[in-house]
Protein backbone atom coordinates (compact mmCIF):
# COMPACT_ATOMS: atom_id res chain seq x y z
CA UNK A 1 0.00 0.00 0.00
CA UNK A 2 1.03 3.50 -0.27
CA UNK A 3 0.03 6.70 2.30
CA UNK A 4 -1.28 9.55 2.05
CA UNK A 5 0.60 11.76 -0.31
CA UNK A 6 0.02 15.31 -1.16
CA UNK A 7 2.13 16.76 -3.77
CA UNK A 8 3.46 20.51 -2.40
CA UNK A 9 5.44 23.31 -4.20
CA UNK A 10 6.32 26.95 -3.13
CA UNK A 11 3.81 28.80 -4.79
CA UNK A 12 1.88 32.23 -3.93
CA UNK A 13 -1.35 30.95 -5.42
CA UNK A 14 -2.29 27.79 -3.69
CA UNK A 15 -5.13 26.30 -5.18
CA UNK A 16 -4.84 22.63 -4.80
CA UNK A 17 -6.37 21.30 -0.93
CA UNK A 18 -9.89 22.90 -0.86
CA UNK A 19 -8.92 24.84 1.98
CA UNK A 20 -10.88 28.13 3.04
CA UNK A 21 -9.12 31.33 1.24
CA UNK A 22 -10.61 33.30 4.60
CA UNK A 23 -9.56 33.46 8.24
CA UNK A 24 -12.23 32.31 10.69
CA UNK A 25 -13.49 35.67 12.93
CA UNK A 26 -11.08 38.00 14.96
CA UNK A 27 -13.11 37.03 17.58
CA UNK A 28 -13.32 33.34 17.58
CA UNK A 29 -9.48 33.45 17.94
CA UNK A 30 -9.88 35.79 20.88
CA UNK A 31 -12.33 33.79 22.80
CA UNK A 32 -10.72 30.07 21.49
CA UNK A 33 -7.59 32.15 23.01
CA UNK A 34 -9.47 33.04 26.19
CA UNK A 35 -10.89 29.61 26.40
CA UNK A 36 -7.48 27.96 26.83
CA UNK A 37 -6.12 30.08 29.18
CA UNK A 38 -8.47 29.13 31.32
CA UNK A 39 -7.90 24.98 30.49
CA UNK A 40 -6.99 22.81 33.56
CA UNK A 41 -4.09 20.60 31.42
CA UNK A 42 -3.52 18.82 34.08
CA UNK A 43 -7.08 17.19 33.69
CA UNK A 44 -8.47 15.16 30.14
CA UNK A 45 -10.89 16.48 28.51
CA UNK A 46 -14.70 15.58 28.66
CA UNK A 47 -14.64 12.00 26.97
CA UNK A 48 -18.05 12.29 26.06
CA UNK A 49 -17.57 16.03 24.24
CA UNK A 50 -20.71 16.88 25.68
CA UNK A 51 -20.78 20.41 25.12
CA UNK A 52 -20.01 20.25 21.68
CA UNK A 53 -22.03 17.57 21.10
CA UNK A 54 -24.78 19.50 22.65
CA UNK A 55 -23.69 22.52 20.46
CA UNK A 56 -23.75 20.71 17.15
CA UNK A 57 -27.39 19.44 17.91
CA UNK A 58 -29.00 22.65 18.55
CA UNK A 59 -26.94 24.01 15.42
CA UNK A 60 -28.26 20.83 13.14
CA UNK A 61 -31.46 20.56 15.30
CA UNK A 62 -30.96 17.25 16.06
CA UNK A 63 -29.87 15.58 19.94
CA UNK A 64 -26.47 15.23 21.41
CA UNK A 65 -27.05 11.76 21.39
CA UNK A 66 -27.31 11.51 17.29
CA UNK A 67 -24.01 13.97 17.10
CA UNK A 68 -20.41 11.97 17.15
CA UNK A 69 -17.30 14.13 17.30
CA UNK A 70 -13.47 13.13 16.23
CA UNK A 71 -10.42 14.58 14.86
CA UNK A 72 -11.26 15.19 11.62
CA UNK A 73 -14.29 13.97 9.25
CA UNK A 74 -11.06 11.20 8.35
CA UNK A 75 -11.39 9.82 12.20
CA UNK A 76 -14.94 9.86 11.78
CA UNK A 77 -15.14 7.56 8.77
CA UNK A 78 -11.96 5.50 10.66
CA UNK A 79 -14.46 4.76 13.59
CA UNK A 80 -17.36 4.05 11.39
CA UNK A 81 -14.72 1.39 9.72
CA UNK A 82 -13.99 -0.12 12.80
CA UNK A 83 -17.62 -0.37 14.07
CA UNK A 84 -19.33 -1.71 11.28
CA UNK A 85 -16.26 -2.55 8.57
CA UNK A 86 -13.31 -5.21 9.01
CA UNK A 87 -12.80 -8.84 8.10
CA UNK A 88 -15.10 -10.39 6.31
CA UNK A 89 -17.41 -7.46 5.29
CA UNK A 90 -17.33 -4.92 2.16
CA UNK A 91 -17.36 -1.77 1.66
CA UNK A 92 -18.80 -0.03 -1.72
CA UNK A 93 -17.62 2.91 -2.84
CA UNK A 94 -18.58 4.88 -6.54
CA UNK A 95 -15.45 5.42 -8.42
CA UNK A 96 -13.81 8.75 -8.75
CA UNK A 97 -14.44 9.66 -4.91
CA UNK A 98 -12.73 10.53 -1.94
CA UNK A 99 -10.20 7.95 -1.73
CA UNK A 100 -9.96 8.07 2.04
CA UNK A 101 -12.94 6.24 1.89
CA UNK A 102 -11.57 3.03 0.25
CA UNK A 103 -8.17 3.56 1.66
CA UNK A 104 -9.82 3.70 5.32
CA UNK A 105 -11.48 0.57 4.68
CA UNK A 106 -8.71 -1.07 3.43
CA UNK A 107 -6.72 -0.42 6.78
CA UNK A 108 -9.46 -1.63 8.57
CA UNK A 109 -10.00 -4.94 7.31
CA UNK A 110 -12.72 -4.82 4.82
CA UNK A 111 -12.91 -5.42 1.09
CA UNK A 112 -13.89 -3.21 -1.07
CA UNK A 113 -16.35 -3.44 -4.07
CA UNK A 114 -16.56 -0.52 -6.66
CA UNK A 115 -20.00 0.59 -8.21
CA UNK A 116 -20.76 2.12 -11.36
CA UNK A 117 -20.89 5.69 -12.70
CA UNK A 118 -22.81 6.70 -16.08
CA UNK A 119 -20.27 8.26 -18.29
CA UNK A 120 -20.91 11.81 -16.80
CA UNK A 121 -19.97 10.59 -13.48
CA UNK A 122 -23.19 10.33 -11.56
CA UNK A 123 -25.05 7.54 -10.10
CA UNK A 124 -27.80 5.86 -11.95
CA UNK A 125 -30.12 4.54 -8.63
CA UNK A 126 -30.97 0.96 -10.45
CA UNK A 127 -27.43 0.79 -11.50
CA UNK A 128 -26.15 1.24 -7.39
CA UNK A 129 -29.10 -0.60 -5.75
CA UNK A 130 -27.98 -3.59 -8.54
CA UNK A 131 -24.12 -3.45 -7.31
CA UNK A 132 -25.71 -3.51 -3.85
CA UNK A 133 -27.71 -6.83 -3.95
CA UNK A 134 -24.36 -7.77 -6.06
CA UNK A 135 -22.00 -7.37 -3.19
CA UNK A 136 -23.99 -6.62 -0.13
CA UNK A 137 -22.18 -4.60 1.27
CA UNK A 138 -22.02 -3.78 5.35
CA UNK A 139 -21.26 -0.08 4.20
CA UNK A 140 -21.91 2.11 1.36
CA UNK A 141 -19.83 5.45 1.04
CA UNK A 142 -21.65 7.84 -0.93
CA UNK A 143 -20.05 11.60 -1.27
CA UNK A 144 -21.97 14.86 -2.06
CA UNK A 145 -20.75 17.10 -3.16
CA UNK A 146 -18.46 14.56 -4.72
CA UNK A 147 -14.79 14.93 -4.51
CA UNK A 148 -13.18 15.37 -6.76
CA UNK A 149 -15.90 15.59 -9.26
CA UNK A 150 -17.79 18.47 -7.33
CA UNK A 151 -21.43 16.99 -8.47
CA UNK A 152 -24.32 16.45 -5.91
CA UNK A 153 -25.74 13.01 -5.53
CA UNK A 154 -29.86 13.38 -5.82
CA UNK A 155 -32.30 12.59 -3.32
CA UNK A 156 -33.44 9.95 -6.00
CA UNK A 157 -30.09 7.84 -5.66
CA UNK A 158 -29.40 8.31 -1.71
CA UNK A 159 -32.74 7.01 -1.45
CA UNK A 160 -32.20 3.97 -3.53
CA UNK A 161 -29.39 2.63 -1.83
CA UNK A 162 -30.87 3.47 1.37
CA UNK A 163 -33.63 1.36 0.64
CA UNK A 164 -31.42 -1.33 -0.72
CA UNK A 165 -28.55 -1.70 1.66
CA UNK A 166 -28.56 -4.11 4.23
CA UNK A 167 -25.67 -2.38 6.07
CA UNK A 168 -25.47 1.58 7.00
CA UNK A 169 -25.54 4.24 4.09
CA UNK A 170 -22.24 6.85 5.10
CA UNK A 171 -23.01 10.35 2.77
CA UNK A 172 -19.88 12.29 2.94
CA UNK A 173 -20.77 16.04 2.87
CA UNK A 174 -17.64 17.83 3.20
CA UNK A 175 -18.41 20.16 1.05
CA UNK A 176 -22.00 20.04 2.21
CA UNK A 177 -22.58 23.97 2.79
CA UNK A 178 -22.14 24.50 -0.71
CA UNK A 179 -25.16 22.20 -1.99
CA UNK A 180 -28.82 22.87 -2.57
CA UNK A 181 -29.41 20.03 -0.55
CA UNK A 182 -28.11 18.05 2.45
CA UNK A 183 -28.71 14.47 3.15
CA UNK A 184 -29.92 15.28 6.67
CA UNK A 185 -33.51 16.35 5.41
CA UNK A 186 -33.38 12.10 5.21
CA UNK A 187 -31.91 11.32 8.22
CA UNK A 188 -33.89 10.05 11.66
CA UNK A 189 -33.66 6.86 14.48
CA UNK A 190 -35.28 3.94 12.11
CA UNK A 191 -32.83 4.19 9.18
CA UNK A 192 -29.27 3.16 8.71
CA UNK A 193 -28.20 6.82 6.93
CA UNK A 194 -25.51 8.90 8.92
CA UNK A 195 -24.13 12.43 7.18
CA UNK A 196 -20.32 13.30 8.18
CA UNK A 197 -19.22 16.88 8.27
CA UNK A 198 -16.20 18.58 8.93
CA UNK A 199 -15.19 22.30 9.74
CA UNK A 200 -12.35 22.03 7.72
CA UNK A 201 -14.09 24.11 4.62
CA UNK A 202 -16.79 26.58 5.05
CA UNK A 203 -15.77 26.69 9.12
CA UNK A 204 -12.04 27.87 7.70
CA UNK A 205 -10.45 25.44 10.39
CA UNK A 206 -8.71 22.61 9.10
CA UNK A 207 -5.39 23.46 11.25
CA UNK A 208 -8.08 22.50 13.79
CA UNK A 209 -8.75 18.80 12.70
CA UNK A 210 -12.21 18.39 13.69
CA UNK A 211 -15.16 16.91 11.86
CA UNK A 212 -18.38 15.09 13.07
CA UNK A 213 -21.52 13.07 12.43
CA UNK A 214 -24.78 13.34 12.28
CA UNK A 215 -26.37 9.50 12.75
CA UNK A 216 -29.28 7.88 14.76
CA UNK A 217 -28.38 7.29 18.25
CA UNK A 218 -27.93 3.55 18.06
CA UNK A 219 -25.41 4.05 15.61
CA UNK A 220 -23.53 6.20 17.36
CA UNK A 221 -23.63 4.34 20.69
CA UNK A 222 -21.44 1.66 18.28
CA UNK A 223 -18.78 3.76 17.56
CA UNK A 224 -18.28 4.75 21.45
CA UNK A 225 -17.07 1.52 21.56
CA UNK A 226 -14.15 1.62 19.31
CA UNK A 227 -12.72 5.06 19.97
CA UNK A 228 -10.18 5.73 21.96
CA UNK A 229 -10.47 7.42 24.62
CA UNK A 230 -9.96 10.63 25.19
CA UNK A 231 -9.64 11.29 21.48
CA UNK A 232 -10.60 14.91 21.47
CA UNK A 233 -8.29 17.16 23.21
CA UNK A 234 -9.96 20.15 24.83
CA UNK A 235 -8.77 22.78 22.51
CA UNK A 236 -10.65 21.30 19.73
CA UNK A 237 -13.61 20.55 21.56
CA UNK A 238 -13.80 24.58 22.24
CA UNK A 239 -12.76 25.30 19.23
CA UNK A 240 -15.57 23.61 17.43
CA UNK A 241 -18.52 25.03 19.99
CA UNK A 242 -17.03 28.58 20.11
CA UNK A 243 -17.16 28.26 16.30
CA UNK A 244 -20.93 27.67 15.96
CA UNK A 245 -21.46 31.29 17.61
CA UNK A 246 -20.03 32.87 14.21
CA UNK A 247 -22.51 31.01 11.78
CA UNK A 248 -23.24 34.38 10.32
CA UNK A 249 -20.03 35.00 9.57
CA UNK A 250 -19.47 31.04 8.29
CA UNK A 251 -22.82 31.71 5.76
CA UNK A 252 -21.37 35.17 4.18
CA UNK A 253 -18.15 32.81 3.38
CA UNK A 254 -19.88 30.40 1.78
CA UNK A 255 -21.72 33.30 -0.41
CA UNK A 256 -18.84 34.58 -1.24
CA UNK A 257 -17.23 31.03 -2.75
CA UNK A 258 -20.23 30.11 -4.57
CA UNK A 259 -20.29 33.64 -6.21
CA UNK A 260 -16.48 33.14 -6.83
CA UNK A 261 -16.56 29.64 -8.02
CA UNK A 262 -19.08 31.21 -10.37
CA UNK A 263 -16.62 33.74 -11.61
CA UNK A 264 -14.11 30.37 -12.13
CA UNK A 265 -16.74 28.20 -14.46
CA UNK A 266 -17.46 31.13 -16.46
CA UNK A 267 -13.76 31.67 -16.81
CA UNK A 268 -13.19 28.27 -17.89
CA UNK A 269 -16.12 28.10 -20.38
CA UNK A 270 -14.01 30.46 -22.32
CA UNK A 271 -11.11 27.92 -22.54
CA UNK A 272 -10.83 24.88 -24.55
CA UNK A 273 -11.34 22.74 -21.23
CA UNK A 274 -14.19 20.61 -20.48
CA UNK A 275 -15.85 21.41 -16.78
CA UNK A 276 -18.02 19.12 -14.64
CA UNK A 277 -20.59 21.69 -12.93
CA UNK A 278 -19.77 21.69 -8.91
CA UNK A 279 -21.68 22.58 -5.80
CA UNK A 280 -18.06 22.47 -3.64
CA UNK A 281 -15.76 25.07 -3.15
CA UNK A 282 -13.95 23.09 -6.17
CA UNK A 283 -13.89 22.98 -9.88
CA UNK A 284 -12.68 19.55 -12.09
CA UNK A 285 -11.81 20.28 -15.75
CA UNK A 286 -9.90 18.08 -18.41
CA UNK A 287 -7.90 20.61 -21.38
CA UNK A 288 -9.19 19.37 -24.11
CA UNK A 289 -6.25 19.74 -26.22
CA UNK A 290 -3.24 19.80 -23.70
CA UNK A 291 -1.39 17.57 -21.43
CA UNK A 292 -2.98 17.39 -18.12
CA UNK A 293 0.62 16.85 -16.74
CA UNK A 294 2.37 19.54 -19.03
CA UNK A 295 -0.50 22.03 -18.04
CA UNK A 296 0.15 21.57 -14.04
CA UNK A 297 3.88 22.11 -15.15
CA UNK A 298 3.48 25.28 -16.65
CA UNK A 299 0.93 26.58 -14.03
CA UNK A 300 3.30 25.79 -11.12
CA UNK A 301 6.19 28.04 -13.24
CA UNK A 302 3.54 30.74 -13.25
CA UNK A 303 3.22 30.41 -9.35
CA UNK A 304 -0.25 28.89 -9.44
CA UNK A 305 -0.78 24.98 -7.39
CA UNK A 306 -3.86 23.04 -8.67
CA UNK A 307 -4.81 19.30 -8.13
CA UNK A 308 -3.07 16.68 -10.77
CA UNK A 309 -6.08 14.12 -10.80
CA UNK A 310 -4.76 12.08 -14.01
CA UNK A 311 -4.12 9.16 -12.07
CA UNK A 312 -7.25 8.67 -10.47
CA UNK A 313 -10.09 6.43 -11.12
CA UNK A 314 -11.45 7.34 -14.53
CA UNK A 315 -10.34 11.02 -14.65
CA UNK A 316 -7.53 10.48 -17.04
CA UNK A 317 -6.20 14.06 -17.89
CA UNK A 318 -8.14 15.66 -15.51
CA UNK A 319 -6.74 18.83 -13.17
CA UNK A 320 -8.83 20.31 -10.08
CA UNK A 321 -8.83 23.70 -8.92
CA UNK A 322 -10.22 24.92 -5.13
CA UNK A 323 -12.15 27.90 -5.04
CA UNK A 324 -9.82 31.08 -3.78
CA UNK A 325 -9.87 34.80 -2.92
CA UNK A 326 -11.10 37.05 -6.01
CA UNK A 327 -7.20 37.84 -6.48
CA UNK A 328 -5.98 34.29 -6.54
CA UNK A 329 -9.05 32.99 -8.69
CA UNK A 330 -7.80 35.66 -11.52
CA UNK A 331 -4.55 34.64 -11.03
CA UNK A 332 -5.20 31.18 -11.66
CA UNK A 333 -7.18 32.07 -14.94
CA UNK A 334 -4.94 34.19 -16.36
CA UNK A 335 -2.31 31.69 -16.10
CA UNK A 336 -4.25 28.58 -17.31
CA UNK A 337 -5.05 30.45 -20.38
CA UNK A 338 -1.42 30.88 -20.72
CA UNK A 339 -0.09 27.48 -19.58
CA UNK A 340 -2.99 26.11 -22.49
CA UNK A 341 -1.53 28.38 -25.44
CA UNK A 342 2.06 27.27 -24.09
CA UNK A 343 2.06 23.79 -24.20
CA UNK A 344 0.65 22.93 -27.73
CA UNK A 345 4.41 23.73 -28.79
CA UNK A 346 5.58 22.04 -25.62
CA UNK A 347 6.45 18.14 -25.00
CA UNK A 348 4.45 16.77 -22.22
CA UNK A 349 6.35 16.75 -18.94
CA UNK A 350 4.79 14.37 -16.28
CA UNK A 351 3.33 15.72 -13.20
CA UNK A 352 3.47 14.26 -9.53
CA UNK A 353 1.41 11.40 -9.26
CA UNK A 354 -1.07 10.40 -6.81
CA UNK A 355 -2.20 7.10 -5.04
CA UNK A 356 -3.90 8.08 -2.49
CA UNK A 357 -5.74 11.80 -1.72
CA UNK A 358 -7.07 13.83 0.76
CA UNK A 359 -9.76 16.91 0.63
Amino acid sequence: MVGYHSPQVPCSVRLNTNESPFAPPAAWQEALADEIASTDFRRYPDRSAVALRTALAAHHGVLPDQVFAANGSNEVLQTICLAYGGAGRTALVFEPTYAMHRQISRTTGAAIADGPRRSDLTIDPAQAVAAINEHRPSIVFLCSPNNPTGLVEGREVIEAVLAAAPGIVVVDEAYGQFADWSALELMDEHSALCVVRTYSKTWAMAGARLGYLLAPAWMNAELDKVVLPYHLDSMKQAAGRLALRYETDMRARVVELVRQRGRILNGLAELPVTVWPSQANFVLFRPDHSSADAVWHELVARDVLIRNCSSWPRLDNCLRVSVGSEPENDAFLAALEAALQSVQSVPSVQAPRETAVAR
